[in-house]
C-alpha cells in the first residue's frame, strides 16, 4: 500500500503553492470570508461575482476559487474554457441547500405569473431556472428597472428579499431560504457593544434578519461594508458580517478597531462561515497539484445559467470596482428590459 503524499508545511507549503500556480498557468481567488493565509496568498480578494469576472478576464488556465461551490460553479459558467478547482467540494452554502432545484421549479410552475430575481448564492440549476440574477449591492438597481405592475419572486434568502421589499415598496413572493452565518447574530450582543461603544456605527449585510438590519447604521454588500468601514471616520466600527472580512478593514485602516457582531450567547463562533472555513492551505495544495476537485458543468447547464447572469450584468452595470458588479450605468428604458419570459 502506497503511503499519501502528505503536503509540505509552513514557508514550504506557501512555496509549493507558488510553484503550482506557476506550473498550472492558475489565478487564486479569495473570498472575504476566507481566513487570512489564504487572502494573504491570492491573486485576488473580493466578493463572489467581482473574483469570477476577473479570473474571467486573465489569461489563466486553472481557476483556483477559494469560497463556496456556488462561486466556482459561477466562475466555469464566466469561464467555460478554464479549469475551475474548489480546495474542498463540502465547502456548500445554506442558502444553496434551501433551495433544490426542483423544488424552486415546481415553485416557479405554481406561479406562472412571476418572474424570478434569484440571488447569485444558489447553485447553478437554480441560476438556469431564473430570469435574472441578482447581488447584494445590484438587486435594488434591478428592482427599479421591473415594471412596478410586474409579479416577483425572490430567492433563495428571505432576509434579503424583505430588506429589499422594506427598502423599494415591492411587494415579493420570497423564498424561505437563510444564511445561518447572518441568522446567528444576536440582537442582545448588539445591544451590548453599542452601549460599550457609543456612537459606534454598525455595518451589516441584508442577509441580517430585520432585528439587526434595524440597529444599523449601514446597511450593503461585503465590498460595500469594506468601503464604508475605511470610509468612517469613526475609529470603532461594528461589523455584523462574516468577521474574516475584518482582515482586510485591518489592512486598509490600520488605526481603526472593527468588532464583529457575537451570534448566539456571544459564547460562540457562530459568526463564523463553517462552509468557508472548510479551505485549507492544504487542501488548496493538493487542488493545485491534482487539478480535483474540479467543477464540472454541462455546456447546455452553463448556457441556460449564463442568461440570467448576463442580464443583470446589463442591468446593474458594466465596470467592476463598486460593490459587486459596479457602479450602475443603465443603458434603455426599463421596457427595453422586460419582459423577460417567454
Amino acid at each position: 500500500m502506497t503511503a499519501p503524499v502528505r503536503p509540505p508545511q509552513g514557508t514550504d507549503l506557501l512555496a509549493e503553492i507558488q510553484r503550482l500556480k506557476e506550473e498550472r498557468n492558475a489565478v487564486i481567488l479569495a473570498h472575504y470570508y476566507q481566513k487570512p493565509e489564504i487572502q494573504d496568498l491570492a491573486d485576488f480578494v473580493g466578493d463572489s461575482l467581482d473574483l469570477s469576472r476577473k479570473a474571467a478576464a486573465t489569461d489563466a488556465d486553472v481557476i483556483a476559487f477559494c469560497g463556496v461551490r456556488f462561486m466556482a460553479e459561477t466562475a466555469k459558467i464566466l469561464s467555460p474554457e478554464k479549469t475551475v478547482i474548489l480546495p474542498d467540494m463540502d465547502a456548500g452554502c445554506s442558502l444553496e441547500d434551501s433551495c433544490p432545484p426542483d423544488q424552486f421549479a415546481a415553485f416557479r410552475a405554481a406561479h406562472p405569473d412571476h418572474i424570478a430575481l434569484t440571488y447569485i448564492n444558489c447553485s447553478a440549476a437554480v441560476k438556469a431556472l431564473s430570469d435574472i440574477i441578482v447581488t447584494s449591492s445590484s438587486a435594488d438597481v434591478i428592482l427599479s428597472q421591473i415594471p412596478k405592475e410586474q409579479k416577483i419572486i425572490f430567492g433563495p434568502d428571505r432576509h434579503l428579499g424583505g430588506y429589499l421589499a422594506r427598502k423599494t415598496g415591492r411587494d415579493m413572493l420570497l423564498w424561505p431560504g437563510i444564511c445561518i452565518v447572518h441568522q446567528a447574530f444576536s440582537e442582545t450582543e448588539l445591544l451590548k457593544l453599542k452601549a460599550q461603544y457609543p456612537g459606534a456605527p454598525v455595518a451589516a449585510h441584508p442577509e441580517c434578519p430585520p432585528h439587526i438590519i434595524d440597529h444599523s447604521d449601514h446597511v450593503g454588500s461585503t465590498r460595500s461594508i469594506l468601503d464604508f468601514a475605511i470610509a468612517s471616520p469613526a475609529e470603532v466600527i461594528l461589523v455584523a458580517t462574516e468577521p474574516h472580512i475584518i482582515h482586510q478593514m485591518e489592512k486598509a485602516a490600520p488605526g481603526k478597531t472593527f468588532i464583529g457582531v457575537p451570534g448566539g450567547d456571544g459564547n460562540c463562533n457562530c459568526n463564523m462561515c463553517p462552509y468557508m472555513a472548510l479551505n485549507t492551505l492544504e487542501k488548496l495544495y493538493v487542488a493545485l497539484r491534482d487539478l480535483e476537485p474540479r467543477i464540472e458543468l454541462s455546456p447546455d447547464l452553463m448556457d441556460k445559467a449564463r442568461v440570467p447572469l448576463e442580464r443583470m450584468l446589463e442591468m446593474a452595470g458594466r465596470t467592476v470596482g463598486q460593490g459587486d458588479v459596479g457602479r450602475p450605468v443603465i443603458g434603455g428604458s426599463p421596457d427595453s428590459l422586460v419582459p423577460l419570459r417567454s
